[in-house]
Protein backbone atom coordinates (compact mmCIF):
# COMPACT_ATOMS: atom_id res chain seq x y z
CA UNK A 1 0.00 0.00 0.00
CA UNK A 2 1.33 3.43 -0.91
CA UNK A 3 0.05 6.89 -0.25
CA UNK A 4 0.96 10.19 1.38
CA UNK A 5 0.51 8.83 4.91
CA UNK A 6 2.59 5.67 4.40
CA UNK A 7 6.15 5.47 5.76
CA UNK A 8 8.97 5.99 3.29
CA UNK A 9 10.41 2.57 2.40
CA UNK A 10 13.16 3.69 0.08
CA UNK A 11 13.55 2.45 -3.48
CA UNK A 12 15.69 0.27 -5.69
CA UNK A 13 18.06 1.81 -8.20
CA UNK A 14 19.48 -1.14 -10.10
CA UNK A 15 20.72 -3.59 -7.49
CA UNK A 16 20.95 -1.00 -4.73
CA UNK A 17 18.23 -0.19 -2.24
CA UNK A 18 18.35 3.45 -1.11
CA UNK A 19 16.65 4.67 2.07
CA UNK A 20 16.74 8.42 2.78
CA UNK A 21 16.86 9.44 6.45
CA UNK A 22 17.13 12.64 8.47
CA UNK A 23 19.25 13.00 11.63
CA UNK A 24 17.12 14.05 14.59
CA UNK A 25 18.17 15.41 17.98
CA UNK A 26 17.45 12.01 19.58
CA UNK A 27 20.08 10.44 17.27
CA UNK A 28 22.96 12.58 18.53
CA UNK A 29 25.27 12.31 21.51
CA UNK A 30 26.70 14.96 23.84
CA UNK A 31 29.14 16.15 21.17
CA UNK A 32 26.33 16.76 18.66
CA UNK A 33 27.18 13.92 16.27
CA UNK A 34 25.21 10.75 15.58
CA UNK A 35 25.84 8.22 18.35
CA UNK A 36 27.70 5.25 16.87
CA UNK A 37 25.01 2.64 17.66
CA UNK A 38 22.40 4.64 15.75
CA UNK A 39 24.12 3.82 12.46
CA UNK A 40 23.21 0.19 13.21
CA UNK A 41 19.59 1.24 13.67
CA UNK A 42 19.64 3.10 10.36
CA UNK A 43 21.08 0.03 8.62
CA UNK A 44 18.53 -2.30 10.23
CA UNK A 45 15.69 -0.11 8.95
CA UNK A 46 17.22 -0.08 5.49
CA UNK A 47 17.65 -3.88 5.42
CA UNK A 48 14.06 -4.42 6.56
CA UNK A 49 12.72 -2.02 3.94
CA UNK A 50 14.93 -3.54 1.23
CA UNK A 51 13.53 -7.01 1.94
CA UNK A 52 9.94 -5.76 2.12
CA UNK A 53 10.30 -3.87 -1.17
CA UNK A 54 11.79 -6.99 -2.80
CA UNK A 55 8.76 -9.07 -1.76
CA UNK A 56 10.12 -10.87 1.31
CA UNK A 57 7.58 -10.97 4.15
CA UNK A 58 9.62 -11.51 7.31
CA UNK A 59 6.65 -11.00 9.60
CA UNK A 60 4.57 -13.69 7.87
CA UNK A 61 7.46 -16.17 8.10
CA UNK A 62 7.85 -15.45 11.80
CA UNK A 63 4.11 -15.71 12.49
CA UNK A 64 3.93 -19.00 10.53
CA UNK A 65 6.66 -20.45 12.76
CA UNK A 66 9.17 -20.72 9.92
CA UNK A 67 11.81 -18.56 11.55
CA UNK A 68 13.47 -15.17 11.32
CA UNK A 69 16.77 -13.52 10.50
CA UNK A 70 19.41 -12.89 13.15
CA UNK A 71 22.60 -10.91 12.64
CA UNK A 72 25.41 -13.49 12.72
CA UNK A 73 28.35 -11.25 11.85
CA UNK A 74 28.88 -7.52 11.46
CA UNK A 75 31.93 -5.50 10.39
CA UNK A 76 31.54 -1.73 10.49
CA UNK A 77 33.81 1.25 9.84
CA UNK A 78 33.04 4.79 10.91
CA UNK A 79 34.71 7.24 8.53
CA UNK A 80 33.09 10.64 9.16
CA UNK A 81 30.36 11.93 11.50
CA UNK A 82 26.78 12.84 10.71
CA UNK A 83 25.24 15.76 12.59
CA UNK A 84 21.84 17.07 13.60
CA UNK A 85 19.51 17.72 10.64
CA UNK A 86 21.79 16.06 8.07
CA UNK A 87 19.99 14.33 5.20
CA UNK A 88 21.48 10.85 4.82
CA UNK A 89 20.95 7.89 2.54
CA UNK A 90 21.53 4.27 3.53
CA UNK A 91 22.53 2.22 0.49
CA UNK A 92 22.14 -1.56 0.77
CA UNK A 93 23.41 -4.09 -1.75
CA UNK A 94 23.03 -7.86 -1.61
CA UNK A 95 26.43 -9.50 -2.20
CA UNK A 96 25.99 -13.21 -1.35
CA UNK A 97 23.25 -15.74 -0.65
CA UNK A 98 23.47 -19.29 0.68
CA UNK A 99 20.60 -21.57 1.71
CA UNK A 100 20.75 -20.27 5.29
CA UNK A 101 22.32 -16.81 5.18
CA UNK A 102 22.50 -13.51 3.33
CA UNK A 103 25.41 -11.07 3.11
CA UNK A 104 24.60 -7.39 2.62
CA UNK A 105 26.98 -4.47 2.10
CA UNK A 106 25.66 -1.19 3.49
CA UNK A 107 26.86 2.39 3.44
CA UNK A 108 25.60 5.60 5.00
CA UNK A 109 26.27 8.75 2.98
CA UNK A 110 25.65 12.45 3.23
CA UNK A 111 25.60 13.62 -0.37
CA UNK A 112 28.84 12.22 -1.84
CA UNK A 113 30.54 11.80 1.55
CA UNK A 114 30.87 8.21 2.78
CA UNK A 115 30.23 8.24 6.54
CA UNK A 116 29.95 4.58 7.47
CA UNK A 117 30.27 1.23 5.72
CA UNK A 118 29.38 -2.25 6.94
CA UNK A 119 29.23 -5.87 5.90
CA UNK A 120 26.30 -7.62 7.57
CA UNK A 121 25.70 -11.37 7.59
CA UNK A 122 22.20 -12.43 8.58
CA UNK A 123 21.36 -16.07 9.25
CA UNK A 124 17.90 -17.59 9.05
CA UNK A 125 17.06 -19.33 12.33
CA UNK A 126 14.17 -21.47 13.55
CA UNK A 127 11.87 -20.23 16.33
CA UNK A 128 14.16 -22.10 18.77
CA UNK A 129 17.20 -20.22 17.48
CA UNK A 130 18.81 -23.00 15.45
CA UNK A 131 20.12 -22.31 11.93
CA UNK A 132 17.86 -23.50 9.15
CA UNK A 133 17.30 -23.02 5.43
CA UNK A 134 15.45 -19.89 4.48
CA UNK A 135 12.27 -20.20 2.39
CA UNK A 136 12.98 -21.30 -1.20
CA UNK A 137 10.98 -18.40 -2.62
CA UNK A 138 13.24 -15.98 -0.80
CA UNK A 139 16.34 -17.56 -2.30
CA UNK A 140 14.73 -17.13 -5.73
CA UNK A 141 14.17 -13.41 -5.02
CA UNK A 142 17.77 -13.00 -3.84
CA UNK A 143 19.09 -14.84 -6.89
CA UNK A 144 17.14 -12.45 -9.11
CA UNK A 145 18.51 -9.45 -7.19
CA UNK A 146 22.06 -10.71 -7.63
CA UNK A 147 21.70 -11.63 -11.31
CA UNK A 148 19.63 -8.74 -12.61
CA UNK A 149 20.66 -5.91 -10.33
CA UNK A 150 17.26 -5.36 -8.69
CA UNK A 151 13.75 -6.70 -8.17
CA UNK A 152 11.31 -7.04 -11.05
Amino acid sequence: MTGPDQPVAGHFTGGEHRLPLRVYYEDTDLSGVVYHANYLRYMERARSDMLREAGIDQRAAHEAGEGAYAVADLHIRYLAPARLDDALVVVSRLVEVTPARVVIHQTVRRDAVLLTQAKVVVAFVSPTGRPRRQPRGWIDIYTQLLAQGGPK
